[in-house]
């Protein structure tokens, strides 16, 4: 009866099956016994995941549920919320992880039993030894020597508690389900896999720090055997640190079930030790004994309710008291109590905190007493919010005054990518941390023009305390200045001239054919092309083609989080469609894109290629009132069921003639496009030439 409480929507069905919502839709209209709705909305009813693949099973239209499609349904219909389960789910897979004998015992026997003697391992694997001795440091007595109240007496609430068995009842199915995923992938993986889904599914539910990005930041920190994360989020900055056995890391979020989630990823994924606590950072901390060695931190930005009017004479404030509108400055100054004499901390940050007047005393101080090291620029879609450039600040707890103290400042905004497609991330992780490494080892960093300089603290001390990297760093030196427009110019005198090579020749008038028609999903059922949907995940570490490089015909830009999902990997002769937007676009893979995994909201048509041309296939799904008649519209979205184009049956001589023609115009306006890069290239050049004094007027 318990597996019942599960329930699932539609667009969960449509997943199970394999088949659009549309044909869930037509399932409950057509079909009397399809199970009733137990609960949901009249507009988004949801189902019984048991009576659902019952139903299925009986109707032929499904063999069986793949056992991870069946965990996650389990999970994400769970009556408590998928984040209750997914916390549920943690806890065991931890169990199986560390006493795999033990989970084998409590789960034998009924799911009363079960959900009886499981809070009893759960508590013994979820308790952690006590935090090491801190590097308190000449630093840690201030607070005491002045007697200076501060937010927090160190009292805390553990992350992670045991479940109670009334609370794990409903979850036994999901738990039995979940370790029989384990024990084919491994607990890890597995955990992972539930919580990307879960990420991927909730997208504004929550501020992530990407991979890339995590990865960058853990190492400027450098090594380190206490980490910190005061902020910690679902733990994706802690997870980027390399740990080992001797190592302490302590995480802590507002939020209780981010910090369950990140006490169980860590705990499943690192080698350290984990302290992970549940608490307002600035009001309540965790750990105020704490002197870390590196603190990493992606703090909530722009937050007005920090604290301000409580904390006035928090002795976390050295460097000056922020200003209701400087939160950042707040989590910084925090950061920096943190860190043991010599540590490092290093801090996301949105670029306002670099130049608001506001915090242009604290900036000072900062600068002055040799505690803010570096400023880095990320490029504009490096993180959340996407549209903006955020910095990355490298704080040091001062062991001594500096003697000519410099501060470095780098801007990778040259590194940024297309649209969506994200930066370069290779070239900015090497290009900031050969800059860093430099200066550290020197103290000061040469020139490198439009990219890195290390600047005199002396130069920043002025009114406004400007930190912005862009402000001090001259432009980029223009290689050889009119010779690269010269060769620009060229380039695009070329391409002009085969654009007009390629122009279709004028067309004659004929009468409208009448064809007799099929659909894809016709072509599909029979075998002649086969339809694969774009996924959100993928173990494979490649190119990821997204809508957006669909749609302006460039080359895969985009990246997956990884997941233990098998990516769909393109061939040559693919047809890939996006399903967003309402534009009428195929286009066909060739060998220059063969092998990039499939982004989202893309539909792949591996046609068999003795039985349908794959440019007579993309040149009919272009049609206009093709692409009509198979959108539909949500909200103010446009969605095209691939299913439901059409094309026409024609002998495969037929197909190719038709085939020829189309790649033509395919070559033609990628040609169109080409020309158009170069021409906006050219003007951009002339202009900034002409206003730097590269390039003379005349």
């Amino acid at each position: 009866m318990q597996d019942n409480a599960t329930e699932v929507t539609a667009a969960g069905i449509a997943r199970l099956a394999g088949v659009g919502r549309a044909a869930v839709s037509n399932w409950r209209r057509r079909h009397a016994d399809f199970p009733k709705p137990v609960g949901g909305t009249e507009t988004s009813p949801s189902f019984a995941l048991a009576e659902v693949e019952a139903w299925l099973r009986e109707q032929g239209k499904l063999a069986e549920v793949p056992l991870r499609e069946r965990v996650w349904q389990q999970l994400a219909g769970h009556p408590e919320g998928p984040v209750a389960a997914l916390v549920h789910a943690g806890c065991v897979l931890l169990l199986i992880h560390e006493r795999p004998t033990v989970w084998l015992d409590v789960s034998a026997g009924s799911d009363e039993r079960l959900a009886a003697m499981l809070p009893g391992a759960l508590e013994q694997v979820l308790s952690v030894k006590p935090p090491l001795p801190v590097n308190t440091g000449p630093s840690a007595h201030i607070a005491k020597a002045a007697h200076i109240p501060t937010a927090s007496t160190g009292a805390h609430t553990p992350a992670l508690r045991a479940p109670t068995g009334p609370q794990l009842l409903p979850s036994a199915p999901l738990l039995r389900g979940a370790a029989e995923l384990a024990a084919e992938t491994g607990a890890r993986q597995t955990f992972e896999f539930l919580l990307g889904r879960h990420l991927d599914a909730s997208p504004r539910q929550y501020t992530l720090t990407p991979a890339e990005l995590a990865g960058l930041m853990a190492d400027l920190a450098g090594p380190a055997r206490t980490v910190l994360d005061p902020a910690c989020g679902t733990g994706a900055l802690l997870r980027a640190v390399d740990t080992r056995p001797e190592q302490e890391l302590y995480a802590q979020d507002a939020a209780p079930d981010l910090a369950a989630l990140t006490a169980l990823r860590l705990r499943l994924q690192s080698r350290a030790t984990v302290h992970a606590a549940v608490g307002d950072t600035l009001r309540a901390d965790a750990h105020p004994e704490l002197r870390a060695e590196a603190v990493l931190c992606h703090p909530p930005f722009n937050e007005r309710n920090w604290g301000h009017d409580e904390l006035a004479y928090d002795a976390r404030w050295e460097y000056g008291f922020p200003a209701r509108t400087e939160s950042e400055l707040a989590w910084v100054q925090h950061a920096l109590a943190r860190l043991a004499d010599g540590g490092t901390a290093v801090l996301l940050m949105p670029p306002a905190a670099a130049s608001r007047r506001s915090g242009r005393r604290i900036r000072a101080d900062l600068l002055r007493r040799g505690a803010l090291r570096a400023v880095v620029a990320l490029p504009v879609g490096a993180a959340p919010p996407y549209n903006i450039p955020l910095h990355v600040w490298v704080l040091r707890r001062p062991d001594r005054a500096p003697a000519a103290p410099e501060v470095l400042l780098a801007d990778t905004g040259r590194f940024a990518g297309e649209a969506r497609g994200g930066p370069d991330w290779q070239a900015v992780r090497e290009s900031v941390l050969d800059a860093w490494r430099a200066f550290e080892r020197a103290g000061r960093l040469a020139e490198r023009p439009g990219l890195a300089r290390s600047v005199p603290v002396i130069e920043l001390l002025d009114d406004d305390v400007d930190l912005a990297p862009a402000r001090h760093l001259p432009p980029a030196a223009a290689a050889d200045g009119a010779e690269q427009l010269t060769v620009v110019r060229e380039r695009l005198g070329e391409t002009l001239r085969l654009t007009a090579d390629l122009t279709p020749p004028p067309v004659d008038p004929a009468p409208p054919a009448r064809w007799p028609l099929t659909t894809v999903g016709e072509l599909a059922r029979g075998g002649t092309l086969v339809l694969r949907t774009g996924g959100t995940g993928g173990r494979a570490r490649v190119p990821v083609l997204t809508d957006h490089d669909v749609l302006a015909g460039t080359g895969p830009s985009g990246t997956l989080p990884e997941s233990d999902e098998e990516a769909v990997l393109t061939e040559p002769g693919d047809v890939v469609v996006p399903v967003l937007g309402g534009g009428s676009v195929a286009r066909v893979i060739g060998e220059a894109t063969r092998g990039a995994a499939l982004g989202r909201n893309l539909v792949l048509l591996r046609p068999d290629p003795a039985a349908l041309d794959p440019w007579f296939l993309a040149g009919f799904l272009r049609g206009t009132a093709n692409h009509r008649q198979a959108s539909s519209y949500a909200s103010t979205a446009t969605r095209l069921d691939v299913r439901r184009l059409q094309l026409p049956r024609l002998p495969f001589d037929e197909q190719r003639r038709y085939g020829a023609r189309f790649r033509a115009l395919d070559e033609f306006e990628r040609a169109v496009r080409h020309a158009n890069r170069l021409g906006e290239q050219l003007v951009r050049g002339m202009y900034d030439g002409l206003t730097d004094g590269t390039v003379a007027p005349d």
